[in-house]
């Protein structure tokens, strides 16, 4: 089998977000643009997971560490893992901006290589959806983390509309057409955007990553203590600040959510 036979759905998504990485940071909803707004994350993360306390936190998909970041805030002692190798190395020149110590490993969210039991806290932002095996995911994650620790995930569907939202999504498109307001490009343009919508028809969730769905699956792998947190209104009201208005206003209408299950202890 040649090169190509072994190229699977794993390595396109790997090669999507690693040359993504040069724009991620320049994007709202992204990277944070205020002290509101980092606040809001602060917020939202010490709601469900309490203060750091020098506890352990994974940080899954980290990206450029945007919520690594948000954890060392708030007290934790952080690893961020990413398969991506530009992502890293901006998430290094970033922590290394603000002198932080933040850990990083170029890794698998499906396979992480960290060991049994070591982390109080696994987290993740628009991960899940781009998951192929989600299960297997959720075990490691169950695997990594100490006996009552915290998985908290943070995510959306993006393929299911409802009516507000598009409605919002379309005063946008009439918007930018009639060259009132410039549209943010979340996944880049041209060849990497079919890109995206490719990956998207493929992974385990191409009908959407609903809440309920996911959380079925965390409970299936044996999480327990399960809540799903929709109010991420503090966080939306920031963003918008830095989005033409329909757009921020489509944001804030979408299913967005944050999820809180527990290893049992």
């Amino acid at each position: 089998m040649g090169l190509a036979g072994n190229y699977d759905l794993r390595d396109e998504i790997k090669a999507y977000w690693s040359e993504r990485a040069a724009t991620f940071d320049e994007q709202p909803g992204h990277e944070i643009f205020s002290e509101g707004e980092r606040a809001a994350w602060q917020a939202l993360f010490r709601k469900h997971l309490g203060g750091g306390e020098g506890r352990h936190a994974v940080d899954l998909a980290c990206g450029t560490a945007v919520i690594s970041h948000i954890l060392d805030d708030i007290g934790f002692s952080v690893t961020g893992i990413d398969w991506a190798e530009p992502m890293l190395a901006r998430a290094r020149t970033k922590a290394q901006s603000r002198s932080r110590s933040i850990r990083f490993l170029i890794g698998d969210a499906e396979n992480t290589m960290e060991p049994d039991c070591s982390a109080d806290v696994v987290t993740n932002r628009h991960l899940v959806w781009t998951l192929v095996d989600p299960e297997a995911a959720f075990r490691e994650w169950r695997r990594i983390l100490k006996p009552g620790g915290k998985v908290l995930i943070v995510d959306g569907d993006f393929v299911n509309p409802n009516p507000l939202s598009r409605l919002f999504a379309r005063l946008a498109g009439w918007s930018q057409k009639l060259g009132l307001s410039k549209g943010s490009k979340h996944h880049g343009s041209g060849a990497l955007a079919e890109t995206h919508r490719s990956i998207l028809s493929r992974v385990y969730f191409s009908g959407g990553a609903r809440a309920e769905d996911v959380a079925r699956l965390l409970e299936a792998v044996g999480f327990t203590d399960l809540h799903i947190d929709y109010d991420l209104k503090a966080i939306h009201r920031e963003q918008r600040r830095n989005f033409p208005i329909f757009e921020g206003l489509q944001r804030a209408t979408q299913h967005r959510y944050a999820i809180v299950a527990s290893k049992p202890a």
